[in-house]
């Protein structure tokens, strides 16, 4: 499992019953999470002093009940900083446990020794593109949702990288790579995070098992002569690591040669040692 060990201003404190105790800098969040079945003790004070709960409820959704939170407020991760605004639907707009895509990422583009061009698809606020762009990338940031390609600009701002080469595009994932590639336009690196289920722009259904693979193999006719990585993140407790595996050995190393590693992303909880699962992530890389 690759656990997300690097940070400061956050902490899995603890998780069970279906719950996760987080401290997000200074303020103590307590949210549901489906993988946390387990049953334990909950011996961390902050289980009942928290500055905000996100509540279930029975017809479907939830609210927060907030003790004392603000609106939004900043974390960061190494030389990245990360706007945190508690949304309607539990997130917070960061996933943590992807730090460990975020470093791979960053050593990747660190020592390739030459210029990289990155695609990032369903780049939702942005941490991987701010990530890319502060170890020397030029990124290509694509969403379809308009406000979290606004949250990402506004990361890249608080990072200090307003004026990196970042193109911020508002646009469907699959017309936006199929115009790429009537243009001409080659990527060095794609990262991609597609969503378990979604609507296109005309109402097309999206449903990651079905739709994945034919995306993955119109994706990778946009990779340069000579790419660099290509990772896959999937939240989607459905697709195993080594799915992520074969997808990508089929396209990229029949084809370009390199090696892929897939294996679960995780959140060490201080706490109680449990390593928390956060979904799964594919990494082919030509070296």
């Amino acid at each position: 499992m690759w656990a997300s060990t690097g940070w400061k201003d956050y902490e899995l404190l603890d998780c069970g019953r279906g719950e996760k105790l987080e401290r997000w800098g200074k303020y103590t969040l307590i949210r549901p999470d489906p993988q946390a079945i387990w049953n334990t003790p909950r011996r961390h004070p902050n289980w009942k002093k928290f500055d905000a709960r996100y509540a279930r409820s029975n017809t479907g959704g939830g609210q927060w009940v907030k003790k004392d939170l603000p609106e939004r407020w900043q974390i960061r991760y190494k030389e990245l900083t990360l706007n945190v605004k508690p949304m309607n639907f539990k997130h917070t707009g960061v996933f943590p446990e992807q730090a460990a895509n975020w470093d791979f990422a960053m050593e990747q583009i660190r020592t390739a020794g030459r210029p990289v061009n990155v695609l990032n698809l369903f780049a939702y606020t942005g941490a991987a593109t701010i990530a890319c762009a502060a170890a020397g990338a030029a990124v290509c940031h694509v969403d379809a949702a308009k406000g979290m390609v606004s949250w990402a600009r506004e990361n890249a701002k608080s990072s200090g990288l307003e004026q990196a080469p970042i193109r911020w595009i508002v646009d469907d994932c699959g017309k936006f790579v199929e115009r790429e590639i009537r243009r001409g336009r080659h990527y060095d690196a794609i990262i991609m995070d597609p969503p378990s289920y979604g609507r296109g722009p005309s109402g097309e259904i999206w449903k990651l098992e079905e739709n994945l693979y034919p995306f993955l193999e119109l994706v990778v006719q946009v990779l340069s002569d000579q790419p660099l990585f290509f990772l896959i993140n999937s939240y989607t407790t459905g697709l195993a690591p080594s799915v992520l595996t074969y997808m990508l050995e089929t396209l990229l190393t029949e084809r370009y040669g390199g090696h892929t590693v897939s294996d679960e992303l995780g959140l060490p909880a201080s706490d109680s040692g449990l390593v928390l699962p956060c979904g799964a992530a594919g990494r082919w890389t030509s070296r």
